[in-house]
């Protein structure tokens, strides 16, 4: 069972980032009140005798608790990029958020063109040539051994720069992107996916990783999953702001209804359906913890990740026989093409075709 914390009112506390023991922390700073002093206790803030301030760790969960923005990038990279290029940096800050992207671009986006910033040092990123920007881009590839997928999302970063903050139309046309490896989706088999539930002992945990799997949500989808969004009348569940910003519904498994009766009913939640310890959001590390963990237990070699319930519940439901286009409104992908991979990983399919050597050795 769950202990419920009273929800606390952040407004009267200043909160500010810095280092603590070589330990990145949040210090809290508040004119002296009892009251205040138990509210940052029951988060588990601690007293820094020499600071003469209380303190939590620099994490997500207190991030998000306080309402504080994630940092720009890291310190040390920061550290170094000049004054000039920082006000850069805001300004492409700035436009991202005036153009309503997510969070988590943002933060790519900035962390990725802070990269360049690093390197250009006291150089106006603002008057790059197109001939420095090729050297910097063949710098990444032949010295800093970048991933082809990185590539892509730190010239993504740069185009936006130069074409959208500094409206340089087709700045970067010309330099060619890497091709792209061509992989496939990795996916569990249903006895896998049923020995993976078996090995969870914790009822919570266990709708978590049955609702990933049962309606093909990816692990941010799940965490944000509201009570309000479960309409069990009508069998359906809102994914709301999913990637690309995209609502859709998916059918609520009827198999599941009575664990998440259960579940309700012992934990109460509030708001999202999975809240953590202090009553926000279940955090995405957390999930994937929970996952990990069942592999473990269940014995599962597979290298995949909590992904891979997503994947396995498209595979599966193609080899059942489901319509592509449908199985691409369900996961909520914008692009058929990427549905159709999972044509390439269908168990029932590729055996149906077989192989010559067997009608060989049937002669």
């Amino acid at each position: 069972m769950r202990r419920d914390v009273p929800r606390i009112d952040w407004s009267g506390f200043g909160f500010e980032e810095g280092e603590h023991k070589n330990t990145s922390v949040i210090w809290i700073k508040f004119a002296y009140n009892a009251a205040k002093i138990e509210s940052v206790k029951a988060v588990g803030g601690r007293w820094s005798n020499s600071k003469k301030c209380w303190y939590v760790a620099a994490n997500t969960h207190f991030r998000q608790l306080f309402g504080l923005a994630a940092p720009l990038a890291g310190k040390r990279v920061l550290a170094r990029v000049s004054p000039y290029n920082q006000q850069q940096l805001q300004r492409m800050r700035e436009e991202l958020q005036l153009k309503a992207y997510s969070p988590a671009t943002l933060r790519t986006y900035l962390v990725e063109f802070a990269q360049l910033l690093y390197v250009l040092k006291n150089v106006p990123a603002d008057t790059l040539s197109y001939e420095r920007l090729r050297s910097y881009m063949l710098y990444c590839v032949n010295e800093l051994k970048v991933s082809e997928n990185q590539l892509h999302s730190r010239l993504n970063a740069i185009k936006f720069y130069y074409e959208q903050v500094l409206k340089k139309e087709k700045f970067t046309a010309e330099i060619p992107r890497p091709k792209k490896p061509s992989t496939l989706p990795k996916v569990l088999s249903q006895k896998e996916v049923l020995k993976i539930f078996a090995a969870v002992g914790n009822d919570k945990h266990l709708l978590m990783l049955e609702l990933c799997y049962g309606m093909g949500l990816r692990v941010s989808e799940i965490v944000k999953l509201k009570v309000s969004d479960i309409n069990s009348h009508r069998m359906q569940v809102l994914v709301e702001g999913a990637k690309g910003k995209k609502d859709r519904y998916v059918p609520l498994p009827g198999s599941v209804l009575q664990l998440l009766r259960a579940y309700y009913r012992a934990y109460r939640p509030k708001t999202y359906l999975f809240e953590g310890q202090y009553g926000a959001r279940y955090s995405i590390r957390s999930v994937q913890t929970v996952f990990k963990n069942a592999m473990r237990s269940a014995g599962i070699k597979t290298p995949v990740g909590i992904h891979g319930l997503r994947h396995s519940y498209a595979t599966h439901l193609l080899e059942a026989g489901t319509d592509m286009t449908f199985i691409q409104k369900l996961l909520g992908h914008h692009d058929i093409k990427t549905t159709q991979r999972y044509a390439y990983v269908g168990q029932a399919q590729l055996n149906a075709v077989g192989s010559p050597l067997d009608k060989l050795r049937k002669r």
